[in-house]
């Protein structure tokens, strides 16, 4: 057992190395392109009002309304991006960015001081390669800061009942869980209680009573510092800021449809939405278990089926305890996720760190005991990276066009759009695009150089290393090009070069979800400016609206106000999958 000074020394270099290869990862892609989603131009729009009107508390984020999410992902933006005077793409993105190195390290020292060392080590590089967690960490959202409170709110919890058997009270739990309720609401105390709760019974160490108060006990500490926002956001926004936050937190999750908050629940899905979209988020491993599922080699035991669950059961509990508590915090999360008619992936990747360290387990043993599997995706993965390779090696040198291959296929012009822009971005080549693609390249060629010589842990080190450059690629050149083709800037800009008399207090939108699309991505590019049409109901001024909307309104408002198309953005922009339509308008008692 090492004494926790060699602990320190022995993870200091892995742990440096991790961080490095996060910052190395995210860090440089992150203020490439703009906004092409609706959820991150909303999420900036919020910061963008905090600067402007100096309100941190209940800021208006679109359209005369107040933000809905409490505001700590929205309070680290706002301060990134104080020195510069603005909000951009970087700053907003950036606080997402330090949440994943954060969470990437200390998985890595919760788990190295635990279990076998390689084990946390390669399950902390599946994670911070896999899709859901890696794409999270470069958007402008709330899901990849909860993420790190919650989970490393767990990790304390388990160092509490751990090492100090549940007694005194550890300052950084409450701490971690407050801001974990200041990011995303109740959910940041409510499930890591729950699983924390469910692992202690687990243990059959403590009396039920024991158990509750300390859940209670901590589950009070951790309320005050969301109380001290709570309180003077209900100061200022009144009940109406309450009615919000039951319909926001409450609503979605047991789908109660309700008139006092502006959302589209959708994201309506089955139980079985869950493991599909873990399975998606965890690509490439996925195909790397699916492979392996063809090596092993299956033995039918001779037992009823209550004597193999009661071995299971059995099995489970006599597990090393930080086992047991990721098998306990994966099932708990996901069972929890279960329960709302309403599902997104990025709710269930609290549970990726502990999932991760079972599939870096079983890589190992896939590595060394059937070894043919290892290769077989090595060579697999190297054959779809070497096809990629070939096809923008000829895309450089003008050998082939792609749009004109996929127009074969489709004939939708935002796929098209899509294409063009990314083949732009090899056509042009320049040196960053280059310096990536030799990057890919070095590493394919590691790959091949480690089947070479038949070292299967090597192979799967390699492989690893070629799916980070695999991201780099799609993060430096081809994400670029997908978000510059989609994004609102170039119409924001080409309104207001163009309509010199718009300014912050004409400018309008319809805000009302169940009906109309909002443009969150024009609004964060026009400065946060728009106003609520049906609310306000103004004399005249500017309207933008989608080309689809826009027939709607002028039917809903017929006969009380004139519209007038000015111009269009042309091309579709992606949020809203339509091109934006700017309208004058007057209202018909006012023109007479």
């Amino acid at each position: 057992m090492r004494t926790p000074t060699l602990q320190y020394l022995y993870l200091q270099k892995p742990v440096t190395m991790v961080i490095i290869i996060c910052i190395i990862s995210v860090l440089p892609w992150i203020g490439l392109g703009d906004f092409s989603t609706k959820g991150e131009p909303r999420e900036a729009s919020v910061a963008v009002s905090m600067l402007e009107t100096g309100n941190w508390v209940l800021p208006q984020a679109y359209a005369n309304e107040f933000a809905y999410k409490p505001p700590m992902a929205h309070w680290l933006m706002a301060a990134f991006s104080y020195p510069q005077g603005y909000v951009s793409e970087f700053t907003s993105r950036l606080p997402s960015t330090i949440a994943f190195i954060i969470l990437m390290g200390c998985t890595l020292v919760f788990f190295g001081r635990r279990i076998k060392f390689q084990q946390a080590f390669i399950a902390t590089l599946l994670l911070l390669t896999c899709i859901e967690i890696h794409w999270a960490a470069m958007t402008t959202r709330v899901d990849m800061l909860l993420t790190t409170f919650i989970v490393l709110g767990l990790y304390q919890l388990f160092n509490w009942e751990d090492k100090l058997e549940l007694k005194g009270l550890p300052i950084i739990v409450p701490i971690l869980l407050g801001c974990a309720v200041l990011t995303k609401g109740p959910v940041g105390i409510i499930l890591p209680l729950f699983v924390f709760g469910v692992y202690l019974l687990m243990l059959r160490k403590y009396s039920y009573l024991t158990i509750f108060k300390a859940l209670l006990y901590m589950g009070i500490s951790s309320l005050f510092l969301p109380m001290l926002w709570y309180v003077a956001a209900w100061k200022q926004g009144g009940n109406g800021f309450l009615n919000v936050v039951l319909a926001e937190n409450f609503g979605r999750f047991f789908h109660i449809n309700s008139p006092d908050i502006n959302y589209d629940l959708g994201h309506e899905n089955g139980v079985w939405y869950n493991f599909v979209t873990l399975a998606a988020g965890f690509i490439p491993w996925t195909i790397f278990f699916f492979f392996s599922i063809f090596g092993l080699k299956w033995q039918r035991k001779e037992h009823s089926f209550k004597e193999i669950l009661k071995d299971t059961w059995n099995r489970i509990l006599s597990m090393e305890k930080e086992k047991l508590f990721s098998l306990v915090a994966l099932v708990c999360i996901l069972f929890f996720y279960s329960i709302p008619s309403s599902k997104r992936s990025v709710y269930l990747m609290p549970a990726y760190p502990f999932i991760a360290i079972f599939l870096a387990q079983y890589a190992l043993y896939i590595t060394e005991y059937r070894t043919k599997v290892t290769r077989i995706f090595a060579a697999f993965l190297a054959s779809v990276t070497a096809v990629v390779l070939i096809a923008i090696g000829l895309t450089m040198v003008g050998v082939i066009n792609p749009v004109a291959i996929v127009s074969q296929y489709t004939d939708r012009l935002s796929t098209l759009a899509k294409v063009e822009a990314v083949s732009n971005m090899f056509s042009y080549s320049c040196g960053l695009t280059d310096c990536i693609v030799l990057v890919v390249l070095a590493a394919l060629l590691t790959v091949l150089y480690q089947m070479f010589k038949k070292i299967n842990i090597k192979i799967l080190y390699a492989t690893i290393a070629l799916t980070f450059t695999i991201n780099l690629l799609i993060d430096g050149v081809i994400m670029r090009g997908i978000r510059q083709n989609g994004s609102a800037r170039p119409f924001a800009e080409q309104v207001m070069k163009e309509y010199p008399l718009m300014n912050e207090n004409n400018m309008f939108v319809m805000n009302n979800l169940k009906e109309y699309r909002n443009l969150y991505g024009l609004n964060f590019y026009l400065g946060n400016r728009f106003h609520n049409f049906e609310q306000e109901m103004p004399d005249g001024g500017f309207l933008f609206a989608t080309k689809g909307d826009m027939e709607k309104i002028i039917k809903n408002f017929e006969g009380q106000y004139t519209f007038s198309i000015l111009t269009s953005s042309g091309r579709i922009i992606e949020e809203v999958g339509q091109p934006i339509i700017l309208s004058c308008f007057v209202h018909d008692d006012y023109n007479e």
